[in-house]
């Protein structure tokens, strides 16, 4: 993302002293999907893809805030930004409602912003949006929060301004991510293993599906609602059990005959998923590859069948790769119902593996999908010149 662009606009738009720049990353999810709000692990890393922001104090109370991207302006004062209807000013604004219930003193500002990650193909632009946005305001206004602090805060935002009842990993990625590494969190204790990403002539790609998940939002709240209800049967039989992290499938069996059949796959999809976290993260430090890839198709089945968030255009994207002997496994990635398919695709094949997924695509569903080559990137930050 170009910042010295969005800095003329800046500058030409708004009279701020000493404008400043920050930027925070997209994320990769290479496993763990649904995981987070259950208590287990996931295995994120940053990308090449980004939120960039131009702010600038302005010595009033009132903020106003630019999308490049939307090509449109809000305005708002710390007693009326309620009043806001426009979806996209609200990331920003949920950052602002939660650094003054948390009693932070902040002044106003102005803002332009932008980004190159794509909307909805589920590399968490809404995240880095919301980290670019709280690590901006901590610089401009001196509030010394610490990196967790900030990914609690902006994962609150959306929780309870946004409305999308998210774990915290999509806002841990974004601040806590490093170049060339990826990141098992435990989002029991938010403890947390970096491991490198040598993938050995390999590289992770990313196929847009095109389909832009209207479902996610609500049905990504219905999911959490039904794994809870599982939790709440299972704890009442076992109490040990807290969460589906404390659950075994052989407690879930135990339990199956009086439990809603598609709690029953949700609860069966997340335990065995939570597993293979640990199982992807100790073959990436033995760079086995292969078996990252079999864990990759082993979730897309779940994801599919069991947790039943996948889509009939994610599902050729994946199955397309399954005899392709330069893919060593794909899965669907992000909440679900449309989005994009992430592959481990060998790097000195990726030029033909472009040309026959858009192929195949095309034939299929009318329209070309994005194809995108990762690279991994350094967490939320300021851009100096």
């Amino acid at each position: 993302m170009d910042h010295l662009k969005l800095l003329d606009l800046f500058k030409s738009k708004y009279k701020s002293s000493s404008p400043r720049v920050f930027r925070s990353p997209g994320r990769i999810n290479i496993i763990g999907e649904h995981t987070d709000y259950n208590e287990g692990f996931v295995l994120p890393a940053g990308i090449d893809k980004e939120i960039v922001m131009v702010l600038g104090a302005n010595s009033t109370d009132t903020c106003n805030v630019y999308s490049l991207d939307q090509d449109e302006e809000v305005t708002f004062t710390f007693s009326e930004y309620l009043s806001v209807k426009e979806e996209w000013a609200k990331y920003i604004i949920g950052i602002v409602d939660q650094l003054l219930k948390s009693g932070h003193r902040i002044g106003g500002f102005d803002c332009v912003f932008g980004g190159d990650i794509p909307i909805g193909a589920g590399m968490s632009s809404s995240a880095a949006l919301e980290c670019a946005t709280l690590f901006g305001i901590d610089q401009l206004f001196s509030l010394s929060l610490g990196k967790l602090d900030m990914a609690l805060m902006a994962q609150r935002a959306e929780n309870q301004f946004v409305g999308v009842n998210c774990g915290i990993m999509d806002q841990f990625a974004s601040v806590f991510a490093e170049k060339n590494k990826a990141i098992k969190l435990d989002c029991r204790d938010l403890t947390y293993e970096m491991y490198s990403l040598d993938l050995e002539g390999y590289q992770f790609v990313l196929v847009d599906s095109m389909v832009k998940h209207s479902l996610a939002s609500s049905e990504y709240n219905v999911r959490r609602a039904e794994c809870e209800e599982g939790v709440a049967f299972l704890n009442s039989r076992y109490p040990a059990v807290k969460s589906l992290r404390d659950a075994s499938i052989t407690q879930l069996e135990s339990v199956k005959s009086d439990l809603n059949p598609g709690v029953f796959k949700r609860c069966h999809y997340i335990i065995n998923e939570i597993s293979r976290v640990s199982k992807a993260a100790e073959a990436m430090g033995k760079q086995d590859l292969k078996e990252l890839g079999r864990l990759l198709y082993e979730t897309h089945q779940g994801l599919q069948h069991e947790f039943e968030v996948s889509c009939e255009e994610l599902d050729f994207l994946v199955d397309f790769t399954r005899e392709r002997e330069d893919v060593l496994g794909a899965r669907m990635m992000g909440g679900g119902f449309g989005g994009c398919s992430i592959n481990l695709v060998q790097m000195s094949r990726i030029e033909d593996f472009t040309l026959q997924v858009e192929k195949a695509y095309m034939k299929k569903f009318g329209q070309r999908p994005f194809v995108y080559q990762v690279y991994t990137e350094k967490g939320t930050s300021e851009i100096l010149s």
